[in-house]
């Protein structure tokens, strides 16, 4: 009894927060270990459906760069990055939207709804979803004219179709979009998914944006999680270091996003089961939240 009287408690507990939620949209960008680890599939594909019963409007973006390299490998085409994104030439492009698409995509529509829930899975080609252009890298050097790299079919987001989003969620689906994006010409292009979520959650005036990740959050000088960091904190993090290397650019998504108006950013670990449900229904959470100013 003990046992039920605790369960209870946690769900009173989490009553403020149902509250604060009903009816408001969540991004969330699906990535890392817990695309990979069976149990933490399932995890996530529960929080998802929970979020979805208790009037929250969910819509997924996800990743597949492990998926993308497994593939490539085996059809012998040779790969590489620079500055932490993959060079896409045609041979590469197709392998992408392959995978993501065709592959992966289908993979986290069919789990959600084995277990219950209403998802539709699109690419960023479907109903102009995503329209893209290609990115532009210039990459500055100390002392030197700066390089113009040449990433190939890796493109950047131009405009979000948010009116085929809210269409589905307002008909009780859950989106799960595959970060592939189209330009004005038809060339399709590779575009980080971070970014996409980014810029999904800012078109849909979502309430948050939550990007799931293998690490705890942002840690300070001294390893220790930031629980909660605001504009102008993270700006100097960034120039400080403390913010570092692949998590720069997690990190300046979030502060995109908040400054667009998203109420708050999280980066959380989702090696840990229910993570999303931890975040965003307990007090203390688990990973790091940006807000726009403390």
């Amino acid at each position: 009894m003990d046992n039920e009287h605790a369960k209870a408690k946690i769900l009173l507990e989490a009553l403020p927060y149902i509250r604060d939620f009903y009816h408001k949209t969540v991004v969330i960008k699906y990535g890392g270990h817990a695309m990979k680890d069976e149990a933490l599939k399932r995890s996530f594909a529960l929080n998802v459906i929970l979020l979805k019963y208790i009037g929250v409007n969910p819509v997924i973006v996800h990743g597949g760069g492990p998926q993308i390299g497994t593939m490539l490998d085996k059809l012998g085409i040779n790969s590489h990055f620079r500055e932490g994104l993959r060079v896409t030439d045609d041979a590469t492009m197709d392998v992408v939207e392959m995978v993501l698409v065709g592959k992966v995509n289908k993979q986290i529509v069919g789990l959600i709804n084995l277990l219950g829930g209403e998802c539709v899975g699109l690419s960023g080609k479907d109903g102009h979803l995503i329209k893209a252009r290609k990115l532009e890298m210039v990459l500055g050097k100390k002392d030197a004219t700066p390089e113009i790299i040449d990433l190939g079919k890796v493109g950047e987001v131009a405009s979000i179709n948010a009116d085929l989003i809210r269409t589905l969620t307002h008909q009780d689906f859950i989106p799960v979009i595959a970060p592939v994006g189209v330009d004005e010409s038809g060339e399709t292009y590779n575009i980080n998914a971070d970014s996409v979520a980014s810029a999904v959650a800012c078109a849909l005036d979502a309430k948050r944006l939550v990007l799931l990740t293998d690490v705890p959050g942002i840690l300070d000088e001294n390893k220790e999680l930031i629980s909660t960091i605001d504009m102008r904190a993270a700006s100097l993090a960034i120039e400080q270091e403390t913010i570092s290397g692949g998590m720069i650019p997690k990190a300046k998504c979030c502060m995109e996003a908040v400054l667009a108006g998203v109420e708050k950013a999280h980066i959380i670990d989702g090696r840990i089961e229910n993570s999303l449900i931890l975040e965003l229904f307990t007090k203390s959470g688990i990973g790091t939240e940006f807000v726009l100013k403390l």
